[in-house]
């Protein structure tokens, strides 16, 4: 997770991925939906820490 004080700026892709790929998940797959997911992510986590 890459973060800055008091906020989530988005995922380790790299990180994201490897998991993707050892789950089986294959590469293209990976590469459409982890940026989507990701950012969906993101939004929550910082709407979580604003509350």
């Amino acid at each position: 997770m890459r973060a800055l004080p008091g906020t989530v700026i988005g995922w380790d892709l790299n990180a994201a991925l490897g998991l993707a790929a050892a789950l089986g998940i294959p590469p293209p797959a990976a590469a459409e939906l982890v940026p989507i997911i990701e950012a969906e992510m993101v939004r929550k986590l910082n709407e979580q820490m604003e509350r």
